[in-house]
């Protein structure tokens, strides 16, 4: 890794700690002081050991300038780390905060490019991580050098022809530092790969362990998930390997400087008479050498797991893009909906999920979605709150272009009742008011118009009790009924309905359907039913097929038409 490539990453990541530049000074001014001790230890037994035995020194001096030596020392190697792990933290917080509003507005491409286990792994773990090892890799790597060059600055003042010796070491160093720290970078990145693979395995395995268990997979999924393991265990022995080749490498550098100078020494010693305060100096100030340079050989391994850590959430700010949107913004839309020769499709080479459809939805019209599974029913519905955008053709809502819509603005103006219904760890009333100010008589409300006021009333905690999981403690119908009161609290003028009753029993279907047929009233509704019965209602029908409109009318003008529909509802309530 270059100098000027490190710099730039290093560039892209200070923004984000910028604001803790106090306490990063502290710290560098402290580690400073840490790394000018150094030198003074030798010098303070060179001292002691010339003039001490001569009885030149008080005895009460050698305790306070030994302990005292020490304990600016050690209060400042506090202050350092103490400090540079608050910048670490701070730092961490920035970053990790505007990761997660990045997703929270980051373009729908990202969700379908990531996996939620990838997107978990890198917010919860892997920034902090990365920012606490470059932090305490730098704090080292700081400390380190500054306290190399103390005691390479002592060596030569005490002597400079020995110091020739240990001046040798430091080429072969960073040949060996840059040649290893290469191929560890590589290999820190293909970790992070099978970590980011290995969690999608899990993820998966936890979602589905009801369908891996009636298809008896469990030994295949087992063996699945050990295959990746093992990939993951023989890149981190790699990463281990290069990683441990250092610190061999550096001592037998080391070591050999070492044995030359002390052998010169030795000589220099019995040749020039020097002083026994002298040649312990010397020799004590070589063998302090030792440590930092060692600590700097390993130095490279924290650094570039840190910076492959934080390169990957900065790649995520930086290359994902943001929803686009426009001016448009009113606080209220009348419904109308309008779709012109709209086509979709996924993909340059991709057939098309969509292909000229045109339609004309007034505001306050039921409208019914029906055709053959792949027919392209729910890509229309996600078109409409831009969630997957039109590759040709225009859509509007109240005669304004999706595009010229404030994207907040736009989404404000749906409500959505799935068969997936999505609930989140907190109360009844935190889930119906999701995204707006919690008033509770409105979530009562809310309730009564859901059918779910006497179940919510029967809770232990009424609607402040907590759900659970994806409300893993209410049963399919309560769960969807809790979507619909969610829906009536935002009261929306445009509602989706997607297949909200095809997973129900009769009776939860009947109590879902009541609350539905009020959520609708007064409001532009499409509809996407599997169950045919559910939408005689309906004010029109469009029906479907290879993402075009193959017939539209009314429930019974379909039926009487002997079409495509007509078809699908035989088949349907044949016996």
């Amino acid at each position: 890794m270059s100098f000027s490539h490190l710099r730039s990453r290093l560039g892209r990541i200070w923004p984000y700690f910028s604001h803790t530049r106090r306490a990063f000074i502290l710290s560098t001014v402290a580690t400073v002081v840490v790394a000018g001790c150094e030198p003074l230890v030798p010098q303070l037994l060179k001292y002691l050991l010339d003039e001490g035995f001569k009885g030149g020194v008080p005895l009460w001096q050698v305790p306070v300038v030994v302990v005292g030596l020490f304990f600016i020392r050690g209060l400042a190697g506090y202050v350092a780390q103490y400090c540079l792990a608050w910048v670490a933290y701070e730092g961490t917080q920035k970053l990790r905060q505007t990761l997660f509003t990045r997703l929270m507005d980051a373009h729908p491409r990202l969700y379908a490019d990531h996996s939620a286990s990838m997107l978990t792994n890198m917010l919860a773990h892997e920034v902090q991580s990365g920012a606490l090892q470059l932090s305490s890799s730098g704090l080292s790597l700081f400390r380190d050098l500054l306290t190399v060059v103390a005691l390479l600055g002592s060596l030569i003042w005490m002597n400079w022809k020995l110091t020739l010796f240990v001046a040798v070491l430091f080429p072969a160093l960073a040949y060996v530092m840059r040649t290893l720290s290469r191929r560890l970078h590589r290999l820190t990145h293909e970790g992070q790969r099978a970590a980011d693979n290995l969690a999608y395995t899990v993820e998966e395995n936890v979602q589905a362990w009801r369908v891996v268990r009636l298809h008896g997979a469990q030994a295949q999924q087992t063996e699945r998930f050990f295959r990746m393991s093992d990939h993951m265990r023989r890149l981190a022995l790699k990463s281990v390997a290069a990683a441990s080749t250092m610190t061999p490498l550096t001592q037998i550098l080391a070591a050999i400087a070492l044995s030359a100078v002390i052998v010169t020494a030795m000589w220099q010693s019995g040749q020039e008479q020097q002083s026994v305060g002298s040649f312990v100096a010397f020799i004590t100030t070589m063998l302090m050498l030792v440590s930092p340079i060692k600590k700097l050989s390993e130095v490279a391994v924290p650094i570039t797991r840190g910076l492959a850590s934080l390169d990957r959430a900065l790649d995520l700010i930086d290359t994902v893009p943001q929803e686009q949107d426009g001016p448009y913004a009113p606080a209220r839309a009348t419904g109308t909906i309008a779709l012109k020769d709209v086509g979709v499709r996924y993909g340059e080479q991709g057939a098309a999920a969509l292909d000229g459809i045109s339609l004309d939805i007034p505001a306050g019209q039921v409208l019914a979605l029906v055709g053959p599974s792949g027919a392209g029913k729910t890509t229309l519905i996600n078109l409409l709150p831009r969630f997957i955008e039109a590759t040709s053709g225009r859509v509007e809502i109240d005669g304004v272009a999706l595009q010229e819509w404030n994207i907040e603005a736009l989404r404000r103006q749906f409500a959505l009742v799935s068969q997936d219904v999505v609930l989140f760890n907190d109360s009844v009333a935190a889930n119906v008011s999701l995204g707006f100010e919690l008033d509770r008589e409105r979530v009562q409300a809310a309730l009564v118009a859901a059918n779910l006021q006497d179940f919510v009333a029967s809770l232990p905690e009424g609607m402040d009790t907590v759900i659970g999981h994806n409300g893993q403690r209410l049963s399919g119908g309560q769960r969807q009924r809790l979507a619909i009161a969610r829906a009536v609290y935002k009261d929306a003028p445009l509602l989706i309905l997607d297949e909200a009753t095809s997973a129900l029993d009769s009776e939860s279907e009947h109590l879902v359907q009541g609350a539905l047929e009020r959520l609708m009233a007064g409001r532009t509704s499409i509809v996407i039913a599997h169950r045919l019965s559910t939408i005689e209602r309906a004010d029109r029908v469009v029906v479907l097929d290879g993402g075009r409109i193959a017939e539209q009318g009314t429930h019974a003008e379909l039926l009487a038409r002997g079409g495509l529909f007509a078809r699908l509802h035989a088949l349907q309530f044949q016996s």
